[in-house]
């Protein structure tokens, strides 16, 4: 006899999470008014659980409770279950993660919250094992005496959510505008300095997550002060993380955050948005030092996305799982037994040495590969010249690479998030700028051309995310600042991609969702809502300026409006940036280390932006040796423009593009401040001193100064 299973109402969505749990026994609901309006009717209380695809405690809570036919019983007899991917819905994450920290003291994933029906939580965890573990409470228990409380107790469950509510309420609460000074940007730095760990990178103990602004801060305040120790705490973090586990040492791109202070132990799934901005600081990071490790992780990790998170439609997927055949990090690890089967006994001996696969190993029985020792090393303790070394080693990966992908993969979460790919979209622009790679800039246009078409509403807005086909969910603030912010620098990187195209076309499409933006998200005070003022009602309506493990859309929506201030020539637009960035000010002068990307912008937005623009045909290789040149220079305000001859009459209404020809029909290279100019460049052996000159004397002046260059 064949056994059939009912799928519940999340059949009918498209997130791979919402699906996993399509044929659990419990009555789930997606967020709804349907839903609300069952628990009003039936007087129960609305059981909330929320979680991602690539989420390996999700995994084993849905394993032990969601299919456990008699715990599904009890949730769909006395409560309404609602189902929400977080990564659809952050609006609802947000509020609910709240309350979760407020009650436990922490947060994270699966989220459990129980609700009145008016939307207010009285109770909020985690994950919970499906019976009671020594001092735990197994979720069975759980929900018998919530059930039990709802019963007897309701007036006092009832205050609780009063509370509870009246606490978040007041938590998200503006804490007021504020002018910001240079200060407190030293400030954030002093705090990073004390939290550092000298010995592995990263600030403060484990769970170590990549510190990407942080890490951004850091170097800008390295170029502005000349500091070599802030130089060395990224140096120490970049390279702490691309030694260890947590970078896929095979595929390129890392993991999510480490378990271990030294970067060894990841939590195995790979989010886009994490590779987004690890490749933006590597890329970074490059140009500060010229270390050639660097470039290696950013191209690696670029190559990673185009490889597998890329869909044949353009956009960029979301992320894989931790687990693999239901065992977290499978996917990933080795024993020397299954390297020598792969490779011949040198090439085997060697990736084990190089890549630490022990017979004890380094994580259950098994080896993360991770890089502890230098290869100079490695190489000698084998008798091998280094150069050998590493040509054997890039053979030997390609090999286990390969092994690799005949296991069972993770998961793959195929659905397509504006947000995230505004962030991979700039990463892949600026690495074709800075890598001189075409391949990077064409795979961010088609990116932004399947945001642009397959991600529009009908009525001009965007949509939060795509999938199968199907786009749904109006966008938040973060889907529009990212994927603004994105264009702009995909239009100032289309130089190096040698496309007949004209990419004025990606900052007219920047331009009309900053207004869009403006009119839909702005706060009375200059800030930036979350959610868009027709967004369904909910129980607050976040407006964060803080960095989280995305960089503030606040901050980024600032930064798209500075940049287009000055591409545009609207100044009004740098008041406006201003604004949203000081209406936080109360709030960055207590924290400050939190605020690392609006410290950045403010920077920006105060620093008199270098113009850099340069003028050639596609493909001319005048033109690339004067880009390649240019692109060696950390200059992370400056604003850039290629302008190509044939279609000047196009890029005439473009301020940067006014009055900048060829110089006797070769390429040049213009390099101005506020559009006033040296004398054009055509020798690519003059770019970067004259870009070294120009931005120091124009570092620390203010935007509209009349500073010469």
């Amino acid at each position: 006899m064949v056994s059939v299973r009912i799928q519940n109402r999340l059949a009918l969505e498209t997130s791979p999470y919402l699906l996993q749990h399509a044929q659990n026994p419990v009555d789930w609901y997606p967020w709804s008014n349907e839903a609300f309006e069952r628990a009003t009717r039936e007087d129960k209380p609305i059981l909330l659980s929320v979680g991602y695809a690539a989420c390996h405690w999700c995994h084993v809570m849905e394993r032990e409770s969601f299919e456990n036919m008699a715990i599904a019983q009890l949730m769909n007899a006395h409560f309404v279950c609602i189902k929400v991917d977080r990564e659809e819905r952050p609006d609802v994450d947000d509020i609910y993660m709240g309350a979760t920290v407020a009650l436990s003291g922490s947060g994270g994933w699966p989220m459990t919250v129980f609700l009145t029906t008016e939307r207010e939580p009285f109770f909020a965890g985690t994950y919970f094992p499906p019976d009671n573990r020594g001092d735990s409470i197994g979720f069975r228990s759980l929900l018998t005496r919530i059930r039990d409380l709802w019963r007897t107790q309701r007036d006092d469950l009832l205050a609780q959510a009063a509370e509870l509510t009246g606490h978040l309420r007041a938590r998200a609460r503006h804490q007021g505008a504020s002018a910001v000074s240079d200060d407190v940007t030293w400030q954030a730095v002093a705090d990073l300095r004390e939290a550092f760990d000298p010995d592995h990178g990263g600030f403060g103990g484990p769970p170590k997550f990549p510190p990407c602004a942080a890490l951004l801060l850091l170097l800008r305040a390295y170029r502005r002060s000349g500091d070599e120790q802030l130089l060395d705490m990224v140096r120490t973090t970049l390279d702490g993380m691309q030694r260890g586990g947590i970078y896929d040492h095979l595929a390129g791109g890392f993991a999510r955050y480490s378990t271990d202070e030294r970067w060894l132990v990841p939590h195995f799934e790979k989010m886009l948005y994490d590779n987004a901005q690890l490749a933006s600081v590597y890329l970074e990071a490059f140009q500060v030092t010229g270390s050639a490790a660097y470039r290696k992780v950013a191209s690696e990790t670029l190559d990673y996305v185009l490889r597998e998170m890329q869909a044949p439609e353009g956009g960029y997927y979301s992320s894989t799982d931790a687990d693999s055949d239901g065992v977290e990090g499978k996917f990933c690890v080795f024993t020397p037994e299954e390297i020598h089967r792969l490779l011949e006994p040198q090439l085997a001996q060697l990736f084990c040495a190089y890549y630490d696969v022990t017979p004890l190993g380094n994580w259950e029985g098994y080896s993360i590969l991770n890089t502890p020792r230098e290869l100079a090393d490695v190489a000698a303790g084998l008798g091998i010249r280094e150069d050998d070394a590493r040509a054997l080693l890039d053979v030997a990966r390609r090999e286990v690479y390969r092994a690799r992908l005949a296991r069972t993969p993770p998961l793959l979460d195929d659905k397509i998030l504006t947000s995230w790919n505004g962030l991979m979209i700039a990463a892949m622009a600026e690495g074709a700028r800075v890598l001189g790679d075409p391949r990077y800039w064409h795979s961010a246009e088609r990116a932004a051309r399947f945001a642009l078409t397959r991600l529009e509403r009908p009525d001009g807005g965007l949509y939060r995310t795509a999938r199968a086909g199907r786009a749904q969910l109006d966008a938040y603030l973060e889907d529009y600042a990212f994927l603004a912010d994105a264009l702009i620098t995909l239009y100032e990187a289309s130089g190096r991609a040698a496309s007949p195209l004209d990419p004025s076309e990606f900052l007219v499409e920047a331009q009309s969702l900053v207004e869009r933006l403006l009119r839909d998200f702005a706060a009375e005070d200059g800030s930036f809502y979350a959610t868009a003022h027709q967004h369904e009602p909910l129980l607050l309506r976040p407006r964060e300026g803080h960095d989280g493990a995305l960089p503030s859309a606040n901050a980024v929506a600032a930064r798209a409006l500075a940049r287009l201030a000055h591409h545009l020539e609207r100044p009004e637009w740098l008041d406006l940036a201003l604004a949203a960035l000081e209406a936080h000010g109360v709030s960055v002068a207590g924290v400050p280390r939190a605020f690392a990307t609006s410290l950045n912008v403010l920077e920006l937005c105060r620093e008199a932006p270098l113009e850099v623009v340069a003028v050639g045909r596609p493909g001319d290789a005048g033109l690339e040796a004067l880009l390649a040149e240019a692109a060696k220079v950390y200059l992370p305000n400056a604003a850039r423009a290629v302008i190509i001859p044939r279609t000047a009459n196009v890029r005439s209404a473009l301020p940067l593009a006014r009055d900048k020809t060829l110089v006797d029909g070769v390429a040049a290279l213009y390099v101005c401040r506020n559009f006033s100019c040296i004398a054009p460049i055509t020798d690519p052996a003059a770019v970067g001193r004259a870009l070294a000159e120009a931005s120091a004397q124009v570092r620390g002046a203010h935007f509209g100064d009349a500073v010469p260059v």
